[in-house]
């Protein structure tokens, strides 16, 4: 059973109720802060109890979808609504990293819904139920981070996350003043972690320039390209890494840097140990 992380960070025997069966004894086999997934085994499962399958390709904005949890112990609450927008970045607490590739909805989420799954009215999982953001706002982990993630939680107990070790804006009007720059969108490096896989390869802002009374960095580079993706935003840099490439793995950056185009390549490294999380 897939699960979030967050539902079970704090046992390793977890159990599972299953609709006028019961009570199952389960443990868990891997777990994963970055993605907040976790799979766990059931011992003794229903022959009964099926499963499902993730969708193959996403389906668009606009799409029914349907959420499946416990929100509040009510159990086996259905709530409905469509998908509201993908390509989501979703924050992780107490962590400078945040998850790809998320399946916004406005089908009502509450505390309970956590680790269920978002379906399509034909039972397809479009995503794994991670949090309510809000009114009518609500996240889910994608059937594609699902898919990238979990198989390696069951092989190895584990995941490791591709790094590069920079932090990271979207190019806004200020930044673009800032830095003088002639394009209108990318990403746009404001530091490079010491000792990290970009260091010495990218170059974050080296100081900072005052625009319309807010502190910016320049002389950063602006990231506009990764292999074959074009990178408007932050979100769409995640979303590479996370579905496109894993530790170790040398890709080609495309980066403005000095008013003029480049091409660097960077060895991608493993994200940091999170620290513990309560």
């Amino acid at each position: 059973l897939v699960t979030n992380e967050h539902v079970v960070r704090n046992t390793e025997d977890p159990y599972v109720w299953f609709t006028e069966i019961g009570w199952r004894e389960a443990s868990v086999v891997g777990r994963d802060v970055y993605s907040d997934l976790a799979v766990i085994e059931v011992t003794n499962r229903p022959d009964e109890a099926g499963g499902l399958s993730l969708v193959d390709q996403p389906h668009a904005v606009g799409t029914p979808v349907a959420a499946v949890g416990n929100p509040f112990n009510l159990t086996s609450s259905f709530t409905t609504g469509v998908i509201s927008g993908r390509n989501r970045t979703i924050d992780l607490p107490q962590s400078e990293f945040s998850i790809a590739d998320g399946v916004q909805t406005d089908a009502a989420l509450n505390p309970g819904n956590s680790g269920g799954p978002l379906v399509t009215l034909d039972g397809g999982v479009e995503g794994v139920v991670n949090s309510g953001g809000g009114d009518n706002v609500g996240f889910a982990i994608s059937a594609a981070m699902v898919d990238n993630v979990v198989p390696e939680l069951i092989a190895d107990g584990e995941y490791e996350h591709s790094y590069m070790g920079v932090g990271l804006r979207d190019v806004t009007p200020r930044i673009i003043e800032a830095n003088e720059l002639d394009i209108t969108w990318g990403v746009y490096i404001a530091e490079v972690r010491p000792d990290s896989p970009s260091d010495g390869v990218l170059r974050g802002g080296s100081s900072r320039e005052r625009v319309r009374g807010v502190d910016i960095p320049v002389d950063g580079d602006v990231i506009v390209g990764l292999d074959d993706w074009t990178i408007p935003n932050r979100e769409r840099l995640s979303a590479f890494l996370a579905l496109e490439t894993e530790p170790g793995d040398t890709i080609d950056v495309e980066v403005v840097r000095d008013g003029a185009r480049q091409t660097v390549e960077l060895t991608l490294g493993s994200r940091p140990n999170p620290r513990p999380l309560s």
